[in-house]
């Protein structure tokens, strides 16, 4: 995973560098594509709107005020397009209100990345125990004979991983003091 930050890779795009572009897409195709399954679209919709996007970012990308918020303007755009296509197709079946679930999932899923990218910066076996626990759904009994512990280690291993999540999530809410004027 590429340690260049969102403002760093906005850069790279406008002045027309390939390889930064090739990136943006990368870090966040998932993204977007979950936006599009997060509004129910078939998937040659869900296809359509994810080509549209991207290339609409990549005519717009000069139109983003703060490099900072790619992600929520990302989101914006998709959610925008996912919308669009859907009032298209409302002609031939009614909706519901397609904006306000996929509202609800857009949150979700942003939710959902944010933990991803949080779980990342954490050592290694804390990746591992808590994908086994909370992903894979398995016990304490299956993680002990894996990672080779006593499984009476796992339940005190699983709560000290999570407060090392808990305490990313503080810092990153917290402002530094030492920016406040």
């Amino acid at each position: 995973m590429s340690v260049v930050s969102d403002p760093e890779l906005v850069a790279r795009c406008r002045a027309g560098d390939p390889d930064a572009w090739r990136e943006l897409v990368e870090r966040y195709s998932r993204y977007v594509y979950a936006i599009t399954q997060a509004f129910r679209l078939p998937s040659h919709d869900a296809e359509d709107v994810f080509q549209d996007t991207f290339t609409r970012a990549y005519e717009r990308l000069h139109t983003l005020r703060d490099d900072d918020a790619l992600r929520p303007w990302l989101a914006s755009l998709t959610r925008r397009l996912c919308i669009d296509r859907l009032r298209a197709s409302a002609r031939e079946q009614p909706l519901e209100d397609p904006e306000a679930e996929g509202e609800d999932r857009i949150e979700e899923l942003t939710d959902a990345f944010a933990v991803h990218a949080a779980l990342a910066e954490l050592p290694e076996h804390c990746r591992e125990i808590l994908d086994r626990f909370f992903a894979r759904d398995e016990s304490y009994r299956t993680i002990a004979d894996a990672l080779d512990l006593p499984s009476g280690t796992i339940a005190s291993r699983i709560s000290r991983c999570l407060a090392r999540l808990r305490e990313h999530f503080a810092e990153e809410n917290d402002p530094d003091p030492r920016l406040e004027v």
